[in-house]
């Protein structure tokens, strides 16, 4: 993850007001997601925890929810990567 990604997460935290579709591609880059087309809407994945899911509209505006989706994906990335470190630290012990 980026330093600029981390960044953009902290002020989405803050505020989940008058994002943009491109800024929600940049944050979900950052942090290594993949963003596929669609149909409709383009799909986000996570490539090393494929549950980490979600869709995104092609318009340019978006609802808050989907900037409130981004951040708990995130977290829930954060919270996966966290624990894996513990079970491999646990192993080679």
């Amino acid at each position: 993850m980026t330093s600029s990604a981390k960044k953009l997460l902290e002020r989405m935290r803050n505020s989940q007001s008058s994002w943009k579709r491109a800024d929600l591609d940049r944050l979900y880059q950052g942090f290594g997601f993949v963003i596929r087309g669609g149909a409709k809407h383009d799909i986000i994945k996570h490539p090393d925890y494929p549950q980490l899911r979600t869709t995104l509209p092609r318009h340019g505006s978006l609802a808050k929810a989907y900037v409130r989706v981004a951040v708990e994906l995130i977290d829930e990335l954060d919270r996966l990567r966290n624990q894996e470190e513990s079970e491999n630290g646990q192993h080679e012990e």
